[in-house]
């Protein structure tokens, strides 16, 4: 079975003119690479990423860390909690330096209330949510660990690659073996040992935190993905 490897809007989510009505009383805020909103926060706003990137992740009763999602600028987080009032369901990590724009809840239901087309921004919101939750449990169930591991680098090439010449893919994020192990949601040793046997094909090089994808078309083989 074919398992499309990252959505057309996966870092986006939403178009721009949708989400923006939204954000018309922002206000701007820095976020530091590695600073965290926490799963349990009260949600009291969301936010629009307008530069940097984010790292959506959910940890189990055991201390188990999965990466449900990479984000781009673009991307909308928080908006679960303006629709239900309940708190934060995920923890979003900065990856990088960041800058958001908040606007707070009462800002969220006034933009409702006089921005009708904020009400098809938030039902793409939610149906972009739906597709991010069907593509991570279809590679769950149906891919092998190589495929879904394939994925996660695909996903990274997508969205931090950036081509060196003669076919390769510079990966210009510091992504460790814990990061590729939480979005392809596998053991870090499986991982390592995918990233060896790999390495000595050739279609990739380097090593954590960096890495270079040498054959992005046999990665994407590897997950039913046949395009060059």
């Amino acid at each position: 079975m074919a398992i499309n490897p990252i959505s057309k809007n996966r870092f986006a989510g939403v178009p721009e003119a949708l989400s923006r009505p939204l954000f018309v009383a922002a206000r701007p805020r820095d976020l530091k690479a590695g600073e965290v909103f926490a799963a349990g926060d009260d949600g009291d706003g969301c936010y629009l990423l307008d530069r940097g990137l984010l790292k959506v992740t959910v940890t189990s009763s055991w201390g188990e860390e999965r990466t449900i999602a990479i984000l781009g600028p673009g991307a909308v987080v928080g908006e679960l909690s303006m629709i239900d009032g309940r708190p934060r369901s995920a923890s979003v990590v900065a990856l990088n330096d960041c800058l958001l724009q908040f606007t707070s809840r009462e800002a969220f239901a006034k933009s409702m209330a006089t921005h009708p087309e904020a009400y098809q921004a938030l039902v793409a919101m939610l149906a972009f949510r739906l597709r991010q939750a069907d593509e991570v449990l279809a590679a769950t169930a149906f891919l092998t660990v190589k495929g879904r591991v394939a994925r996660a680098l695909v996903e990274l090439a997508e969205l931090v690659g950036m081509s060196s010449g003669a076919g390769q893919i510079v990966l210009h994020e510091k992504i460790s073996l814990a990061d590729l192990a939480a979005m392809a949601g596998v053991a870090r040793e499986n991982v390592s040992r995918v990233m060896s046997e790999w390495r000595r094909r050739n279609l990739i090089t380097g090593s954590a935190p960096y890495y270079c994808l040498n054959d992005i078309a046999a990665l994407r083989r590897e997950i039913g993905d046949e395009r060059d």
